[in-house]
């Protein structure tokens, strides 16, 4: 088992010793993680966005778009500390959420349609300690985005309704002490696909046991001291 030590002088000497007491069913570990110092929730909606659809193959009908989660865009960042309020700043960055529309052609055939929704800016106030400058800060994004209204058709442009969650996060990586209980169980044996050979797996006795129901169910055995009854009309 993994354990912390530490250091402590006996007879002139340092010696290592275990920082926490050894425990048979559970353990102090070290574990290296990033950690999440402050989040925040935002919203944002894009009424009837245009996309561009393709100049030739209509007529188009819609059949699916697939969001991407949001990425902020590194030349945006601007981090400004508050004197006003310690241990928080002022946070302004741009968030890029991007997806592919697909669309079916004239002919039936399915068109991938690529596109971003417009750029969002954000200008927040975030939780920003002072640390020593060796230890990085990370901002991050996480987006859901979601068509909010059918989307329609009209002329060269297909017309969407977008709402999308923004949870905006400040991370850092950290060594942090948990409890555990020791190195995970040995996991399960991998399921093998199945073969496109029914006859290799109607042979193989693991794969096709022979069947439960074979031969045609008895009549019950009756019960002792219990008198049956069959009726032959």
């Amino acid at each position: 088992m993994n354990r912390i030590p530490r250091k402590y002088k006996k007879g002139g000497k340092q010696l290592m010793a275990d920082l926490y007491p050894y425990d048979p069913t559970q353990e102090r570990v070290c574990i290296i993680v990033e950690k999440v110092f402050f989040s925040c929730q935002q919203r944002e909606c894009f009424p009837n966005f245009p996309i561009d659809l393709p100049d030739t193959g209509g007529p188009f009908t819609f059949v699916d778009i697939l969001f991407q989660n949001g990425v902020i865009l590194p030349e945006s960042i601007v981090i400004t500390p508050i004197p006003s309020r310690p241990n928080f700043a002022r946070a302004q960055f741009t968030v890029r959420i991007c997806f592919t529309a697909t669309v079916r052609n004239g002919a039936g055939q399915l068109i991938s349609v690529p596109g971003c929704l417009p750029d969002i800016f954000k200008d927040i106030v975030i939780y920003y300690p002072p640390t020593r400058p060796e230890f990085d800060f990370n901002l991050r994004v996480e987006t859901r985005s979601e068509i909010l209204v059918p989307a329609i058709i009209s002329g060269d442009d297909l017309i969407v309704t977008v709402g999308t969650f923004v949870i905006t996060k400040l991370t850092g990586f950290v060594q942090l002490a948990i409890d555990a209980f020791g190195y995970c169980p040995e996991p399960p044996f991998c399921e093998e696909f199945p073969s496109e050979e029914p006859c290799i797996d109607f042979l193989n006795p693991n794969l096709t046991p022979f069947p439960t129901d074979f031969f045609p169910p008895q009549l019950p055995s009756p019960v002792p001291g219990r008198t049956m009854y069959v009726n032959l009309s």
